[in-house]
């Protein structure tokens, strides 16, 4: 390896290493990040149809419980939608594997939630 390639690499190790580390980010048991999106009002959620395939419901399972911050709100359909400190949660279909955060801030109104 020549001089100038160990120092680009040095370098870049230097700015890299100074960045702020990501703060922690909300996951379901499974481990997939969760998300809300800023269109949702009054705990309500207005993901529905093509928006719900793209940006399926963090659905609860009958009578689970999770800890401070933690409730469910009744979609359309019925069924209970995990909310955190009000806001209904979403997994991104993006998402593959466990932590990823590809849909953090996707159109503006997608955000994952820091713990």
């Amino acid at each position: 390896m020549n001089r100038h390639a160990i120092l680009a690499i040095v370098a870049i190790g230097a700015a890299t290493s100074a960045l702020p580390a990501r703060a922690a980010v909300l996951s379901a048991e499974n481990g997939m990040t969760v998300y809300v999106f800023d269109k949702d009002a009054g705990g309500a959620s207005a993901c529905y149809a093509d928006c719900a395939s793209m940006w399926p419901p963090y659905v609860a399972k009958g009578g689970a419980k999770k800890g401070e911050g933690w409730a469910t709100s009744k979609r359309k359909d019925g069924a209970a939608q995990w909310t955190y400190d009000g806001k209904p949660l979403y997994f991104y279909s993006g998402d593959k594997k466990k932590g990823e955060v590809k849909g953090d801030g996707i159109g503006g109104v997608w955000h994952v939630v820091n713990e």
